[in-house]
């Protein structure tokens, strides 16, 4: 009998439960009790969703308030000394490590002032996790037990799980050194964190836990020799040690066979490949295992939303069995269904043909248990006969087969994808259209998504309000904003985007080949949930998209208004793809759309054109090599398409956040200006590799994701360091991305003091000339 098995499911429930109960902690409107109480319940859903699913192997410790990697610094005492001396209750030191904390003294308390951890893409998704921060005086020992209680709150409702924890050299690899430990290799900690771990597996076999998934993700990464050698030391470490319940290595996301030597002849009970990503890696996965380890077939993709292909699934499942025999076989998800939505059964008003076509978390369950039954015998004969009909009516549907559409695609040629003039004649021609200061001001986009906003966009979508309500109230939204900006003294506006729900669920809503879910909601961070539009079929733009909003705007003041735009690989990486044509496809097609868009606002009066990317870095392939330079040269290509069709004078913007980037590749762009998520960045490397980048740039200087509001001073001061390697005539003043999840007074406050700083420089260096 194959067993079945899920990596991991949503946390966030089915109508984000998690989201606003955590925000109405916050918000101080309910206990840490309560709270703590809501995570029992979607936990215990969860469990009981699975089990009567009939999925073998459960996941606990899959949950988490914020993300499971804080949740395992915290875990094991990885707080950097400014979180400490507060005396915070755990969960408000967290939430603190995780979203910074600004608060004024009280009667019983003092004042408490610290910014957030660093946060960035979890691989290639749209997941952020919060990057563990270790340093010289980091002390690991274990002081919680949430591994533990959760996999006894399982056991209490009479569900066995097979608990989750993120493995000792992942957990090292993905962190950094903090600031005043630059010259610390976190890999060289791995002998002091080995007995945390140890400590920690000992008690869950004590709960009665007899199998442990440990999630080595980096296994599909690059790694140097030594952090390929740390598996053999922490794996030999654990097999030495009694009484440790039996380990599943598991990894996700890609090819591991560059890295099989680390892992061949570890002494653990089995191993979890990703046969999604790439199902050529079988055959010598399979060739590593000892003669009763078990492999975890992941077939069932945790990252799309599209319906398995059981043929083809169970096709490669026989294969596995062939290698090593049906006994040792699982049928798995290839990876946690964290990235996907909860469930289908949800979406009263999708179109019922497109709708066969997708499977949300709650669906999948039944595809990982539907294929184990097939391979076992069982008699499934009806949901295999559903299944390829389905698929089949998905390919020969004319919604994939727009003629006029693909016929443009390819005819793109290589001066579609180039500006009429380099970078420096171009910047001559808008120094004397915008007559901008030194260190000029800008915002990313968004402003305040307030509740008011929120309710007219409801009472718009319902029909309960006419269209000239909605949009006579958008255009005073609009007017406030842009009175706020001339009045705050910033010099490049924005129109606050009130008219949008999301940054790329907008524009999905208004090119053909989409489709849209009502609860599709995927975490994206902590309480920051996202519905990813569905790219369903070939795209284009039927009408244009922004112009009479951002014509509005500029109507309003005499400074230059920003007209804004997502780019095409953003579009295509917050959606949720096709998976039948190459994503290259899918992004020539939207960069022509934009760049029909990018020309109309050029023409409609819109002179500075933001086309914002922050999804570059988390489409790079995860490896070195020809598919890396191959993304690169497409995604560079598409973003230019979109954006060069345009006149000198018109000046092309574009934001790029929560990633290690690297200049070559936002250099390739050809944008005139750039901005870059930089407040959490401790590394003065980092400013030394844009100090080269030959257009201009604004690294930025504030964590919208964070209630903290820096002072006139701080921002001075962060500005002189970039300043010690980086030309001013260069360097722009912006947050580090868009204002939408903060409130007005964080945003008021922030940037007052942001202009503050930006012309304390400018008269700084007028003295200096």
């Amino acid at each position: 009998m194959v067993q079945s098995a899920v990596l991991g499911f949503p946390r966030i429930g089915a109508f984000r439960e998690l989201k606003k109960n955590t925000e109405a902690y916050w918000n101080g409107k309910i206990s840490a009790d309560q709270l703590l109480a809501v995570g029992k319940e979607i936990r215990a859903h969860n469990w009981k969703l699975q089990k009567d699913a009939g999925v073998d192997i459960i996941p606990s410790n899959d949950f988490s308030f914020y993300d499971q990697v804080l949740d395992l610094s915290l875990l094991f005492n990885v707080i950097p000394d400014r979180y400490t001396k507060y005396n915070l209750p755990s969960l408000d030191t967290y939430f603190a490590m995780a979203r910074g904390l600004q608060r004024k003294a009280a009667e019983n308390s003092k004042a408490v002032d610290v910014p957030a951890l660093e946060m960035v893409k979890w691989f290639d998704s749209n997941y952020h996790y919060v990057r563990p921060t270790f340093s010289h005086s980091t002390e690991f020992k274990l002081i919680g037990s949430k591994p533990i209680d959760e996999y006894l709150e399982a056991k209490a409702q009479g569900i066995e799980t097979r608990p989750v924890i993120l493995g000792p050299v992942s957990y090292l690899f993905l962190g950094k050194p903090d600031k005043d430990s630059l010259d610390l290799e976190p890999i060289a900690l791995l002998k002091s964190l080995l007995p945390v771990y140890i400590q920690l597996l000992k008690k869950l076999a004590a709960a009665g836990a007899k199998e442990v998934q440990v999630d080595e993700p980096t296994l599909v990464l690059d790694m140097p020799k030594k952090v390929q050698a740390a598996f053999k030391t922490a794996y030999d470490a654990f097999a030495a040690e009694e009484g440790l319940p039996e380990l599943i290595l598991t990894t996700y996301f890609g090819d591991v066979r560059p890295n099989l030597s680390a892992i061949k002849g570890l002494k653990v009970a089995g191993f979890h490949f990703d046969f999604v990503r790439d199902p050529e890696q079988l055959e010598k996965v399979a060739s590593i295992l000892g003669d009763k380890q078990t492999l975890s077939v992941g077939v069932v993709d945790g990252r799309n939303i599209w319906k398995n292909d059981f043929a083809a699934s169970i096709a490669l499942v026989k294969k596995a069995i062939k290698k090593i025999g049906a006994d040792r076989v699982i049928v798995a998800t290839a990876s946690s269904l964290l990235h996907t939505p909860v469930d289908l059964t949800n979406e009263k008003k999708l179109d019922s043909e497109i709708k066969d076509w997708f499977s949300f978390a709650t669906q999948k369950l039944d595809e990982v248990v539907t294929i184990a039954n097939a391979i076992s015998g069982k008699d499934v004969s009806e949901k295999l006969a559903a299944n390829a009909l389905s698929i089949k009516n998905r390919k020969e549907h004319e919604i994939n087969n727009d003629a006029a559409v693909q016929k443009r695609t390819s005819g793109i040629d290589d001066a579609m994808a180039t500006r009429s003039s380099p970078f420096p004649k171009r910047l001559a021609v808008q120094k004397g259209e915008f007559h901008l200061p030194l260190f000029p001001t800008t915002t990313i986009g968004s402003f305040p998504q307030t509740k008011d906003i929120r309710v007219m966009r409801s009472k718009f979508t319902k029909g309960t309000i006419s269209e000239e309500e909605y949009t006579n109230f958008i255009k005073k939204e609009i007017k406030g904003v842009v009175d706020f900006q001339e009045k705050v003294g910033l010099d490049v506006l924005v129109h606050g985007e009130p008219e949008r729900n999301d940054m790329v669920q907008y524009f999905g809503e208004r090119l053909k080949g989409f489709a849209f879910t009502t609860n599709g909601w995927v975490q994206s961070y902590g309480s920051r949930y996202v519905r990813p539009p569905i790219i369903v079929g070939d795209v284009s733009r039927p009408a244009p998209m922004t112009v009479k909003t951002s014509v509005y705007a500029q109507s309003l003041t005499e400074k230059p208004m920003k007209g804004m735009l997502t780019g095409p690989i953003t579009i295509l990486r917050w959606s949720f793809p096709r998976n039948d044509v190459p994503q290259k496809t899918q992004a020539l097609q939207l960069s022509l759309a934009l760049r029909d868009e990018v020309q109309d606002l050029e023409s409609a009066g819109i002179h500075v054109i933001q086309v914002d990317e922050p999804a570059l870095r988390e489409g790079l392939p995860l490896r070195a090599g020809a598919e890396r330079n191959d993304y690169l040269k497409w995604a560079a290509e598409s973003f230019r398409v979109a954006t060069s069709g345009v006149k000198d004078t018109t000046q092309i913007h574009s934001h790029f956040c929560y990633s290690d980037l690297d200049p070559n590749h936002i250099k390739a762009l050809d944008a005139d200006v750039v901005s870059i998520e930089f407040s959490k960045k401790d590394d003065a490397n980092y400013i030394q590799e844009f100090a080269n980048y030959p257009n201009h740039i604004g690294l930025g200087l504030f964590d919208i994701h964070s209630p903290r509001v820096p002072s006139k001073e701080e921002f001075i001061a962060r500005i002189g360091e970039i300043m010690k390697s980086y030309p001013a005539e260069k360097f722009w003043c912006n947050p580090d991305c868009g204002l939408k999840t903060r409130k007005w007074e964080e945003t008021t406050a922030s940037l007052t003091n942001m202009v503050a700083a930006a012309k304390y420089y400018r008269e700084k260096y007028a003295k200096k000339d």
